[in-house]
């Protein structure tokens, strides 16, 4: 059970879990260079619901959100560190520049983003209400963000 899915594959076990009673959680990003942050966010996520699904932005995607030169990491490469994270149940690619397509097939019981949606529109907010989810809002790591880190290793070893 668990790991990388396709989305054919993704439908199936949506499905058994609903026959099964689990609450589905969902959540998605880039997760481009993984970080304590990251395993703190998804572990709490994880405690909305039985089992966390998690969408991982297709790299044209990320190149489409995200500075210039992301991903660092290729889809395959951030699909698998997270699909190997205890709080994760399974991991699907997307290409859209949104998470909406996801949620409406996912339908989850519970929807999570990070804090800092707090302060700023959550892109796929109507999907999500649409859907039934539930939106929860998990609070960021202070000090720790892919940003930071990658401004870290060029601070330390771009010379």
């Amino acid at each position: 059970m668990g790991g990388v899915v396709n989305a054919e594959e993704l439908e199936r076990v949506v499905e058994q879990a609903r026959q099964a009673g689990e609450k589905i959680v969902f959540t998605n990003g880039r997760f481009d260079l993984v970080h304590v942050g990251h395993v703190r966010y998804l572990a709490a996520a994880k405690k909305f619901g039985t089992m966390l699904i998690v969408g991982i932005n297709s790299d044209r995607a990320v190149r489409a959100l995200s500075d210039p030169g992301r991903p660092i990491n290729p889809a395959w490469h951030r699909m698998e560190v997270i699909a190997a994270l205890k709080s994760v149940d399974y991991v699907v690619e997307f290409d859209e520049l949104t998470a909406d397509s996801l949620l409406r097939t996912i339908r989850p019981e519970v929807y999570v983003k990070g804090g800092d949606y707090k302060n700023k529109p959550l892109p796929e907010r109507e999907t999500a209400v649409s859907v039934g989810a539930r939106i929860e809002l998990v609070p960021l790591e202070e000090g720790h963000s892919t940003t930071e880190l990658i401004r870290r290793i060029v601070a330390s070893y771009g010379r």
